[in-house]
């Protein structure tokens, strides 16, 4: 069989296996297990694991703030409240969303940092680590941070699809800027949580924190396609880079010693994080990151197909492709 004929082949059985594998992969083409994305997946950077701060519970970083804990399993808390103090590193076994109303130094994620802007929403999840460095000069922090633990929402219908909102898996530098209207709307979500945290604890607690919780993701969902339209420095002509992307991978040797590219590999050639990346590719074609990947292949095995005489039919048949399965192809 001549080169072309090779290339046709194996494009054909990239098409194959890439059809199996969207049965067990998400929109953004991150393989999940029982639900739950891996966090060797969620975060492409991993942290200098030492000098950090570990908070597993609520009240661990309530007191760190000085804060009330009113609730073992979610709080807002008051930064205001917070000693000064110097940036830190911190790891979070707790679902955490900063709102801070001051800039106080470049935060770090994984290895990169970011110029934590006034009005800004960061959003983290369990096991993620957050920090920076500002030369050793104390500050006070200002600001509220909404904490709950997965455990809060457990066997309710927000813990049953909390990895829908991406926003917790994507990095500092896109993180959420809000209007002054927009805060508002944060400030009086808060504000319901707060409410409820320091009425008496009853059989309605729980529910109505957890739906005033959900309100919030809700809003921010609203608020982040908002800004997948205005903000244009981090999206201008990231679709036509990821075009130009996938034409020179497909024409390159990669597919035959790299396989299908991930959506984790094109947002990384991109400077975006995955969940990022596939979002802001859903709201610009109406497709996820890895439709669009797998369309890009079937166009290419198409044309190479259109070029090479019978070998479209023959590679189209059953028998044909369980042989080149089995042979390794």
């Amino acid at each position: 069989m001549n080169t072309a004929k090779l290339h046709a082949v194996f494009y054909f059985r990239l098409i194959w296996i890439t059809v199996l594998a969207t049965i067990i992969t998400d929109d953004h083409g991150i393989v999940q297990k029982n639900g739950v994305q891996p966090l060797s997946l969620i975060k492409a950077n991993k942290p200098d694991m030492d000098n950090f701060i570990n908070f597993d519970t609520i009240n661990q970083y309530s007191a760190f703030n000085n804060n009330e804990t009113l609730h073992p399993l979610v709080n807002v808390v008051d930064l205001s409240k917070a000693s000064p103090r110097t940036q830190g590193r911190y790891r979070f076994g707790f679902y955490t969303v900063f709102l801070k109303d001051i800039k106080c130094g470049d935060l770090r994620y994984g290895c990169n940092y970011y110029d934590y802007e006034e009005g800004t929403l960061i959003f983290v999840a369990p096991g993620q680590m957050l920090g920076g460095d500002n030369g050793g000069e104390q500050f006070q922090p200002k600001g509220k941070v909404l904490v709950f633990h997965p455990d809060l929402i457990r066997g309710t219908a927000l813990g049953k699809h909390i990895h829908d909102y991406t926003f917790f898996s994507y990095d500092v530098h896109e993180a959420l800027h809000l209007s002054e209207a927009e805060r508002k709307v944060i400030f009086d979500c808060f504000g319901k949580i707060e409410f409820e945290l320091q009425h008496a604890i009853d059989k309605h607690s729980k529910t109505l924190i957890v739906s005033n919780i959900e309100l919030f993701l809700n809003y921010c969902n609203r608020f982040y396609d908002r800004q997948f339209i205005t903000r244009e420095i981090p999206h201008k002509g990231v679709l036509e880079h990821f075009e130009a992307m996938l034409n020179g991978y497909f024409q390159s040797e990669k597919p035959q010693t790299l396989g299908l590219p991930s959506v984790g590999y094109c947002a990384d050639e991109l400077n975006l994080s995955a969940n990022y990346f596939g979002d802001l590719i859903k709201k610009e074609t109406g497709k996820s990151a890895q439709e669009y990947i797998q369309a890009k292949l079937i166009d290419t095995a198409m044309n190479l197909a259109l070029n090479i005489h019978n070998i479209l039919p023959v590679c189209l048949s059953n028998a044909w492709a369980k042989h080149l399965w089995n042979t390794g192809w």
